[in-house]
């Protein structure tokens, strides 16, 4: 197979697939190294595909239907889960995390939780390193992207987020 056959294929596997796949586990299905399946993605991004590495592997974020916002919120570190139970409560995406940093200008961070089970893998990932939320870096301050299936939903989320006094 040549690399514009893998690529296709590439593009088909993620696709197809219903959660992140890891780079090496791509790397074993063609056959190539980790590094070929890292310069595909690559291209396959310079040629307008939505792949978006997260700490789970590759996925692919087709462009649909759903409503799509950048919120602004507070939180300390202990409220954390509590801020990304509220969204995936009423079928939110958690996309990423941004912050606004006074040198480096603005940082994000691919996060991708799309239900509990998302949520309870990635505060477990999270309370196994010692690392601190890229929002501990801001007092507090973050923004994160967020999809829900309608208006509606996003209204309730924000509602929610700010009764809780989350929302900036």
């Amino acid at each position: 197979m040549n690399s514009k056959e893998r690529r296709e294929k590439l593009i088909i596997n993620l696709k197809t697939s219903n959660y992140p796949i890891k780079g090496i586990k791509l790397a074993k299905l063609y056959g190539v190294t980790r590094q070929v399946i890292v310069k595909d993605i690559a291209i396959l991004r310079a040629k307008g595909e939505n792949i978006i590495a997260t700490p789970d592997g590759y996925s692919l974020i087709e462009k649909n239907n759903r409503y799509r916002d950048v919120i602004v919120t507070k939180h300390s570190n202990e409220d954390l889960k509590r801020e990304m139970e509220i969204i995936v409560k009423y079928g939110g995406i958690i996309e990423d995390v941004i912050i606004s940093h006074s040198f480096y200008g603005e940082i994000t961070g691919s996060i991708m939780v799309k239900n509990l089970n998302d949520l309870n893998k990635f505060l477990e990932r999270y309370n196994s390193n010692a690392t601190i939320p890229l929002s501990m870096l801001t007092n507090g301050i973050h923004m994160h992207t967020i999809s829900s299936i309608d208006k509606e939903s996003m209204e309730l989320i924000k509602k929610e987020l700010k009764d809780e006094g989350f929302l900036i």
